[in-house]
């Protein structure tokens, strides 16, 4: 019996903000050039966001920017775009990459969000990590250091750092991943594990799958888009309560008091099954298993994605879930929406010009997918449209998963044969 998602309340809206805490700048590679604090300023009010992580604070230059374009909210402990001074909101973040041996494993490789509650802070930061590397090669930059010194270096510096695993589950540099990760926090953090108060669940993964671990109980899930372009802001959020300050996200991520999570499908993800993109073969880890985790084309070693890797973890069954965990809530990007109601290429102009449209005259993205009346939208929107949104809401979508580095697909009205054939099943969202 198919049921429906259970979107949070308008109180629930009402008493909380919407943050993306990991996003990348143009510094970073395969990133766009848009991604400039004024331009993701403008799309990240436009999304409806709150809150948005800087990203990249380790790059010389993109923290040479930073100062330049944002100024301390001595309200909030947190930073303004001077030119937009209404929101949203600034919070330092930078992610780094670690690539180590440990426990007689080499080419560890484990990427990690670092949230720092002000400039000073982060100049010390800057200062400890351009002695492993050089800052200036890319946003992300690398350092030949385990997860546990880097997490106990940082905070001799301040005990107000929060140190986050990103996209935890990815098979080469999640703290969880298949071929380069752990098979714990405390094998991966050792004597700083007690300092690790949350993971980044990532686009392969959600917080119904971690549910599934009894062992990641006592941990925050938090979701970000991990963003390379604006077009990509929010497509996964975390909804925190207020107050809007520096304090309560740090008590908030430490303690687990979220409101909700906007999440991406974790079948959309790049890695959610196993699979030979080149042999264009896409696996359950049944199916894995059943073939000796052999591409059954060319006969290589199969990539195993994060579904997988949660099955092996997994001391609970599919569909288990917790008392007072934050509500988990699976949209659709309205972009995305708009492409396939209109038949149109997300990555046109034509739809980014109607996406702006429709944002201009009816609110925030977030607004649309999750608080505005169905109703108080018929003058605006066609009928096809308002059916693609209330599809969206109650979790009735069709998916094809992604694999070993391919996107999968998400369709909201029901696929071809043809399409049905290639692997779109329809989708329940996950027995909630």
């Amino acid at each position: 019996m198919k049921k429906n998602q259970k979107l949070p309340s308008q109180d629930l809206l009402n008493k909380s903000f919407l943050a993306d805490l990991h996003i990348h700048s143009k510094y970073s590679r395969a990133c766009s050039k848009l991604m400039e604090i004024p331009f993701i300023a403008k799309i990240g009010k436009m999304k409806g966001l709150d809150l948005i992580g800087t990203g990249d604070f380790t790059h010389p230059l993109w923290y040479k920017e930073l100062k330049e374009f944002l100024e301390y909210d001595p309200d909030s402990d947190l930073f303004i775009y001077k030119d937009l001074p209404e929101g949203p909101k600034f919070i330092l973040t930078s992610e780094v990459s670690l690539i180590f041996s440990q426990n007689n494993k080499s080419n560890r490789r484990v990427h990690i969000l670092i949230i720092a509650p002000d400039f000073e802070t982060v100049e010390e930061i800057n200062l400890y990590l351009s002695k492993l590397g050089n800052l200036l090669i890319d946003g992300r930059p690398t350092f030949g250091i385990s997860c546990e010194k880097l997490t106990l270096d940082l905070l001799k510096i301040s005990d107000k750092i929060l140190i986050i695993p990103a996209h935890a589950w990815t098979p080469w540099y999640g703290v969880f991943g298949a071929f380069s990760g752990f098979d714990s926090l405390e094998e991966a953090f050792r004597d700083a594990t007690p300092f690790i108060y949350a993971i980044e669940t990532g686009l392969s993964s959600d917080p119904e799958m971690n549910w599934r671990i009894s062992k990641l109980d006592h941990i925050t899930l938090i979701s970000c888009s991990d963003s390379h372009s604006p077009a990509k802001l929010g497509r996964e959020a975390t909804a925190f309560f207020y107050p809007l300050t520096y304090e309560n996200i740090y008590n908030s991520i430490k303690t687990g008091n979220l409101a909700f999570t906007i999440e991406f499908y974790p079948e959309e993800g790049k890695y959610h099954y196993d699979g030979h993109r080149h042999c264009k073969v896409c696996l359950s880890p049944k199916e894995t298993r059943s073939l000796g985790y052999k591409c059954p084309k060319c006969g290589k070693p199969l990539t195993i994605g994060v579904s997988h890797r949660i099955e092996l973890f997994a001391d609970r069954e599919e569909g288990y879930i917790p008392e007072n965990k934050p509500l988990s809530v699976h949209l659709v990007p309205f972009i995305e929406i708009l492409a396939e109601v209109y038949n149109i290429s997300k990555n046109s102009k034509t739809i980014n010009k109607l996406y702006e449209q429709y944002i201009s005259l009816v609110g925030t993205e977030f607004e649309i997918l999750l608080k505005l009346d169905l109703k108080d939208l018929e003058k605006t929107f066609p009928e096809k449209l308002l059916e693609a949104i209330e599809k969206v809401r109650k979790g009735n979508v069709f998916v094809k998963p992604g694999y070993d580095g391919e996107y999968g697909v998400v369709k909201i009205f029901e696929p071809s044969e043809k399409e049905i054939s290639t692997g779109l099943k329809q989708q329940s969202l996950f027995s909630l």
